[in-house]
Parts: structure tokens; sequence; C-alpha cells
């Protein structure tokens, strides 16, 4: 048997839901202000994933207009049912709870159908007898709400072919301990007799966990499982290698035994989390009745056996993106709106070209910037720029964002009569020089080397021969633990006119990422 090393989805994809469809498999995550929205991955093995697109990719099904970056979508259910396949997700800036649906996993999904739910982390069940209810997350009523986060779970029929929300409302669950806070993601299951609903709680950070419960009856009522929860690693401490786990989705492979997906972090440098919450990987049996999380260890490994499935062969794309072609592949991403607003791949043979616009990283718009996800502790990142700024306000260059309030701008632009090249630090909304150096020639290479939580600068007119702009920053303002939120770093090409009209743009002639963790 082989083993496989976690996480299975490195870098910023929380929140996962699966689903089988035969011998295939299907995973979403979260995707907040980032456009398109919820990517869909494929395998045949549960550990090497694909990404066949995004179910939201079009206006008409995502809206992000002033969401912040930890708004926008969250998540997602993933369910396939007599051949379709649906996703219901809460857009928290928009729509609120809404699912779409489609006949293949790649797509045309359709426009929402929106829900009158409130709460959030919808989930869909579809039972034996052909009914179709909703469970979500809400607020407990005001009058009977003790805390921020005192949360119960709820369920509803749903006509599935009026697309509207039927009957009476039940109560669920309110978690598996007295004070339970943020009691959320449920998820609900069909196995021998009992209907089982597996929720998170304790909050999405150090203390969070997966707990669940089982009734008879799918209105209830639902009794905890007396070794709840089935999976945390708060006990462990800030030192072990996985941190806040939780957030998980149960699926039964084609020899019986089930697996669970699930959220975590990987904190290096210190507690500091600047990859996000990442997609993880644990095998469950079940014992009495309940399930056991990775059976005589009870917690989620770096390195563990694979499920016994066929090895799923995934070709890794190339380090290094030469922008040919029509289209890009789908790791990249916008904020807020779609890339083709302010980037082509047709406007010059061999280079994406980015226009400048007024909009900035610093406020809540659709920008110039387009951008992946760190997957790294360890990485480097190079691009090779051509770009003549006209103004003092003119700007071009590579990103590493947490959001728009913590972020580094490594970019090329004027000072007075001379151009430079310039590292500003975003923290707390307020920015500040790290370094500048004057640089007049065309085009540049700009080159990013991430060591843990240090960052080194370099520039130059030939990649292999760089010069040092600064070295040494410390990179921890890109973790959640200082930024907040509920993203990672994504690393990018940007350009912005800062305020002003502007008529300019800047080519990008590739884009290299080398990731190198230990």
């Amino acid at each position: 048997m082989r083993n496989f090393s976690n996480p299975i989805l490195p870098g910023f994809y929380p929140d996962p839901s699966i689903c089988r469809v035969n011998e295939d498999y299907y995973l979403v995550t979260s995707s907040f202000a980032y456009y398109p929205g919820v990517p869909i991955f494929h395998s045949k093995d549960l550990v090497n994933w694909k990404q066949i697109g995004h179910v939201l990719e079009r206006s008409s099904q995502l809206h992000l207009e002033g969401a912040e970056h930890s708004g926008g979508i969250y998540a997602p259910t993933l369910r396939y049912h007599e051949g379709i396949f649906y996703m219901i997700t809460t857009n928290i800036s928009g729509e609120g709870n809404f699912y779409v649906t489609a006949t293949r996993p790649e797509g045309p999904w359709s426009d929402p159908i929106v829900l009158e739910a409130e709460g959030i982390d919808p989930s869909l069940f579809f039972d034996e007898d052909g009914r179709v209810y909703y469970v979500g997350t809400r607020e407990k009523p005001k009058e009977v709400s003790r805390y921020y986060g005192d949360n119960e779970i709820w369920l509803q029929e749903l006509d599935i072919k009026q697309g509207r929300l039927i009957g009476e409302k039940y109560v669920l669950w309110q978690g598996a301990f007295n004070n339970a806070v943020w009691p959320e993601g449920p998820h609900l299951y069909k196995k021998d007799e009992y209907y089982y609903l597996m929720i998170a709680e304790g909050g999405t950070g150090h203390e969070h966990s997966i707990t669940i419960a089982r009734s008879k009856q799918i209105i209830g009522p639902y009794e905890g499982n007396p070794a709840n929860p089935i999976l945390t690693h708060r006990h462990l401490g800030r030192h072990y290698p996985i941190v806040n786990v939780g957030h998980g989705d149960l699926v039964q492979i084609q020899d019986g035994t089930w697996w669970m997906v699930l959220l975590g972090s990987r904190p290096y440098g210190g507690y500091y989390r600047n990859l996000g919450r990442e997609t993880f990987l644990v095998n469950v049996i079940w014992e009495n009745g309940w399930p056991i999380v990775n059976e005589g260890k009870g917690i989620v490994e770096e390195m563990s056996k694979a499920p016994d499935l066929p090895w799923f062969e995934v070709m890794p794309e190339d380090a290094c993106t030469h922008f040919i072609g029509s289209e890009l592949s789908h790791k990249w991403i916008s904020l807020r709106g779609p890339k083709g607003d302010f980037c082509s791949l047709g406007a010059r043979k061999g280079y994406l070209r980015i226009k400048l616009r007024p909009e900035s990283i610093k406020e809540l718009v659709h920008p110039s910037l387009i951008c992946l996800r760190q997957q790294h502790q360890d990485f480097i990142v190079s691009t090779l720029l051509e770009f003549t700024p006209d103004t003092i306000n003119e700007v071009a260059g590579l990103v590493l964002i947490q959001n728009e309030r913590y972020h580094f701008r490594y970019e090329y632009g004027m000072q007075q009569s001379d151009t430079v090249i310039r590292l500003i630090k975003c923290e707390a909304g307020e920015d500040k020089l790290i370094a500048e150096s004057q640089f007049s020639d065309s085009p540049i290479c700009m080159k990013i080397v991430g060591r843990g939580q240090n960052f080194n600068f370099y520039y130059g007119s030939d990649p292999e021969q760089m010069y040092e702009l600064v070295t040494g920053v410390d990179a921890s303002i890109l973790s959640t633990d200082k930024a907040g939120g509920f993203v990672g770093t994504c690393i990018g090409m940007y350009a912005s006119s800062n305020g002003k009209m502007s008529k300019n743009h800047a080519d990008f002639g590739w884009f290299e990422y080398k990731g190198n963790d230990k």
C-alpha cells in the first residue's frame, strides 16, 4: 500500500466538501473574495487532485462588489444525485444562501437559485424516500442567545423542483459541549439505521474541532457521540506541525472504507499561518455505530497510508508560466471580478498585458491583480516586466497579499524624474517604504525568495545576474495570526495608476513560482 503526504491540497483551500460518482471523486473549497469562485477538483484516488475549473465563473453567478477578503463565498457543499451535481454555499457579501446545478462537474453550472434561508454553511441531503433537505447554521434567537457564536444547526425540507424551502423548520443540535462556540459547517449522512450530523465547533482557529451526533429520525432528537470531539488538535499544543483541524466531510470509497477531507493549517517560523487553511485527508472506521478518525492515533498526520485505489496520475504544471495560448490555467485568480476586465494574452504575443487602472489593492475594489496561492513555506517567485511609467502614480510589479490591509508591493515606478524599484510593506493599512533603488533598464527581472518567514528581494536586467534590494524582511504580516480573516497568502502580478485615469499598461513576459518545502 502506498503512503501519501498531507495536505492533499496545499495552500489556501479551506472548508473542503467531497462527493463520489462511481470511481470518480470531486471536491470544492471556499474562495471568499477571489474570482472565479469555488475551485473544483477531480481525483480517482483521493490523494492526487486536478483542478478542472471553478463552479462560479460568470458575473451572473457571483457578485463580490465591495467584499472584504474574508467576505464573499463561504463553505460550499458538493453533492451528486440522479445525474445532477449540486453546489450550495453562502455569499455573505451578496445573495446569501444559494445553490447551482450542473450535469458535468466542469460545468457549465446554472445561475444561482437563491433560498430564503438565514445563516451560513448550507448543506443538502437527499433522503432515500426522495425528499431533499437543507441543513444550515444560524444564530440562536436573540432572546435565548448567550454570547457571540452561540449558534444552532437547523433543517428544513427543500422542494428541489421549485427551488424553495417548504414546511416546518427544525432545530437539530446546538453542539456537543456546554457553551459550545461556533457550531457550524453541518453535513448529514445516512448509515445503517441512523442519520449522522457532523459539524465543526470551536471556531476555525487553534480550538477547532469536529463533532458528531445521530438520530433515527432526520428531524431528531439527536444524541451526541459520547467520545466527542471525534477530531481536534487543540490538545497537541502550538508546536505540532498541523493545527486548527476541523470542518470535514465524509466519503465512502469503492472498497467500503470511509475517509474524511478537512481543513487544517501548517504554522512555521513561529505560530504563523501564511498558507491559510489547507485541505487534508484522514481515514475513518466505524465502531459501535460511531466514526473513529485515524484509529489508534486520533490525529491528522503528515504521512499516512493512502486509500486502496488505483493511483491517479496528475501531470504537474510547469513552474514557469509562459504567456502563450489563449487561456490561463485554472490556478490564476483575481479579486472581486473577472481577469478579462484588465488583462489580455492577445494584446502582445507571448506576454500577459495588464492595464493600469485607478483601483488599488488597498481598496475593496476590483484591482488589476492576477495571482495564485502560496503553497509552500519556502519558495522562489520571479517575473520579467516591461513597463514605462508615465507619472508618479503609475506602478507595476509583484504583490504578496493577505488582504487589503496586510501585504507587500514590490513595484517599479517613478520618483520625480527617475524610475525606481521599491518594496512597500502595508501593515494595518499603513504603508512603509522598506527599500528603494534607482533602476532604468527595461525589461526588469524581479525575484522574491521566501525562506520561512524571511523574504529576500532581488532585481536586474538579466535573471542570471540580479542585484539585492533588501534581505531578511519579516513576512509574518502575511499570517492570519497578524492579519486576521480566513484566507491565505496569494502572490501575483499587479498594476495600478493609483486613483488616476491611465491608458498605460504593463507587459509580463513570464512568471515562475517554485516551491521547495522540506
